[in-house]
């Protein structure tokens, strides 16, 4: 009898199933040698790199990002929601109250009756009212919570994911911006030593003025490219600060090591496109996002139905009124209070009601189609890093060919300059295609690391990284511990499932 009361008969609204998502059956580059379509490890996805300095980056990130820290507060605010939901399957109103009240009727009122004219009156006591969940609006109340903090979790999740890439790719942009600094160091004394050349030839009239002009042309040229790549080195440095949670500041100690660009592996682990619905957390948010709104249309459609109530009183009522006085307040026979079923249904407000039936409705078709399209999305990013990745590679071995074939020719145009054989134009030419040559090929070693950061984004890798961990750093639970009474939600247990469970029950008992 007791649990049909709790929960009454049935649930109206539609119960959530997942939706159906197109899904690839492979990666269209699954066809080249260095792409595994293997099940692969992504917790620690940046150990591939084997940069202790990368290593400590996001570590110190994870532990300091405040961006992410917000993220945790809010799962613990959506636990919270939670409990309010709970709370409403039990009886929802549960109030002590009491008054002293001193009456003086008018003489000319209606209710007036000799002697009586005035008294005092005190009341003490208790009051509940419980509406039965009949059709199941609590239940779904509890399920669209329970779902929407599952969302916030999921949210956590794809905050590290974006967390570490973000890290990643802010060192890796470091590492080859002072590598192209470098590049340019090294070019501007090259060139000035072709200065002093065309400035000897100048002086023996081996040589004219043009050839001198053409020589400080090109060395400011390359000296004036400096303080810009210098601005993009510090904007990118105070990015990476910012992430660790810290203001703009000199990251010497974090970056200390050589200063090369990350390495990346030759092949990468990706997978099946079907992993992705099970590991990016963005997928899952979307559609946990779409179960908490299912849950929603069916606490609109129980407004249509009546609801029914239990509602009692018990107390103790006293006046001074004949032979009786305040202090007899407390004795047996000053008991009051009463007790009874009651319904009410907004028979009226059908039409207002039915249309917020649709309104649910019509928001969990468009969280619907936004899983779908975040299932789309994702096997695009994958798809575009991966191309990226593999085409960078490609682009790298003949730029590394051709560095090497600029180099050569800037010897022969300076050895030929000395014997005048060939005017300083030839030098110049050299002198920028190696240069140019050097830079991008830096950048595209660049471009092959941020890439392949960009493929285990894009698979949802580094988030596992957290599992068994506090969501929360413990100093700002305890703070909050000290200015709030949160019993036992503060808890990682309470808090933080693994990703592999779910709560067994939704019915749980009421969190004090």
């Amino acid at each position: 009898m007791f649990a049909l009361l709790l929960f009454g008969c049935t649930m109206v609204g539609p119960n959530y199933v997942r939706p159906k998502a197109e899904v690839s059956p492979d990666w269209m580059e699954a066809g080249d040698k260095r792409v595994k379509s293997e099940p692969g490890d992504y917790r620690n996805w940046w150990q591939v790199f084997n940069d202790p300095a990368l290593n400590r980056l996001i570590d110190r990130a994870y532990r300091e990002n405040l961006s992410l820290r917000i993220a945790g507060v809010r799962v613990l605010e959506a636990r919270a929601q939670l409990g309010i939901a709970i709370g409403e399957i039990y009886p929802q109103t549960q109030q002590a109250s009491g008054s002293l009240q001193y009456n003086r009727t008018s003489e000319y009122s209606a209710n007036f009756t000799p002697p009586l004219l005035n008294f005092r009156q005190s009341e003490i006591g208790l009051l509940a009212s419980w509406e039965i969940d009949f059709w199941g609006k609590f239940r779904r109340a509890i399920e669209s919570a329970n779902a929407s903090w599952l969302v916030s979790i999921a949210n956590y999740d794809n905050a590290l994911v974006s967390l570490t890439g973000d890290v990643a790719n802010s060192y890796i942009q470091i590492r080859t911006l002072e590598k192209r600094i470098a590049i340019a160091r090294q070019n501007v004394e090259t060139q000035k030593e072709s200065l002093k050349i065309a400035e000897a030839r100048y002086q023996y009239g081996t040589a004219s003025q043009l050839d001198v002009e053409q020589a400080k042309t090109a060395l400011y040229n390359t000296e004036a490219s400096i303080p810009a790549l210098e601005t993009q080195l510090r904007q990118a440095e105070d990015a990476l600060s910012l992430l660790l949670g810290l203001p703009p500041s000199d990251l010497a100690d974090f970056l200390k090591g050589p200063s090369e660009i990350p390495v990346s592996p030759p092949e990468v682990i990706v997978g099946i496109p079907a992993d992705l619905l099970r590991r990016r957390p963005d997928v899952r948010s979307a559609e946990y996002q779409a179960a908490a709104q299912c849950a929603q249309i069916g606490v609109a459609k129980a407004d249509l139905f009546p609801a029914f109530s239990l509602t009692g009183t018990f107390g103790f009522l006293s006046s001074d009124v004949g032979k009786f006085s305040l202090s007899d307040m407390f004795q047996w026979k000053s008991r009051t209070g009463q007790i009874g079923p009651s319904f009410q249904w907004n028979i009226l407000n059908y039409g207002q009601i039915t249309n917020n039936v649709r309104v649910q409705d019509a928001r969990f078709q468009e969280l619907l189609i936004n899983y779908q399209n975040t299932v789309l999305t994702a096997q695009q990013e994958v798809e575009d890093n991966l191309i990226a990745f593999l085409r960078a590679q490609d682009r790298t071995g003949f730029l590394a060919q051709s560095v090497t074939a600029a180099k050569n020719s800037l010897d022969l145009a300076v050895l030929q300059y000395r014997e005048g054989i060939v005017d300083f134009t030839t030098v110049l030419a050299a002198q920028q295609s190696l240069l140019n040559g050097q830079d991008s090929l830096a950048s595209t070693l660049g471009n092959i690391s941020t890439s392949l950061v960009g493929v285990y984004r894009a698979l949802g890798g580094g988030w596992e990284n957290r599992e068994g961990k506090d969501l929360v750093p413990s100093e700002i639970t305890e703070e909050m511990a000290k200015r709030t009474k949160w019993g036992m939600l503060l808890a990682p247990a309470s808090y933080n499932p693994l990703a592999s469970e779910e709560p067994k029950s939704l019915i749980r008992p009421p969190d004090w």
